[in-house]
């Protein structure tokens, strides 16, 4: 059985692991995307507060994503929590950092022309920072989310189910054929989500 032969054989197994790879992946990132966000924005506003958040996402992304869902199986068990919260804690990094350094890097003379013409610091954050800041933020929001659909196939080894399952499934059983199916439709998902985002953020860009 060639590689094209199987993959129509087990279509309905291999469709419903990437629909639920999607679900685990999207509800992490809208998760991630919203802690991340609030927090960047709220570290703008004090030096410490941001250097000890980036540090903290810093050391989240130094451990290797095995064994952080690993650690977590003791507190939260098998399944697709622990497999969530995983990916929530690994992809805040990027998003954090950019969304601070996108709200950070703005042109001082325009948040001076702002305070001359009597904005307060919440309207300047809500009409001018956070929307100079959103092609930042994209990149940020990008990159963790083609991160998360990768390391969700890690999710498969704690239960959690999706395309990792037919990855660890597949070198248990020395079979080639599911490796190099659940690794061809992850990279497949992550270039088409990279694409689409691309796209909003060319948009924002503009």
């Amino acid at each position: 059985m060639n590689f094209f032969e199987f993959l129509i054989s087990r279509w309905p197994t291999i469709l419903s692991l990437t629909l639920e790879h999607l679900f685990i992946v999207f509800i992490a990132m809208v998760i991630s995307v919203t802690v991340g966000v609030a927090v960047g924005i709220l570290i703008t506003k004090n030096q410490m507060a941001a250097r000890i958040v980036l540090n903290v996402t810093n050391i989240l992304m130094t451990i290797p994503s095995l064994a952080l869902f690993s650690l977590l199986i003791p507190v939260l068990g098998i399944g697709k929590i622990p497999a969530i919260v995983g990916l929530v804690a690994y992809t805040q990094l990027p998003i954090v950092r950019n969304v601070y350094t996108g709200i950070m890097t703005i042109n001082p003379a325009i948040l001076e022309a702002a305070r001359g013409m009597g904005l307060t610091e919440k309207k300047i954050m809500r009409t001018i920072r956070i929307p100079l800041a959103l092609p930042a933020m994209m990149s940020g929001i990008r990159t963790a989310t083609v991160m998360g659909i990768g390391i969700g196939a890690i999710a498969g080894y704690i239960g959690a189910g999706g395309l990792g399952v037919y990855i660890f499934q597949g070198i248990s059983r020395s079979s080639d054929q599911m490796v190099i199916v659940g690794a061809v439709l992850i990279s497949v998902i992550s270039i088409l989500t990279d694409q689409f985002l691309g796209g909003v953020q060319r948009k924002l860009n503009r």
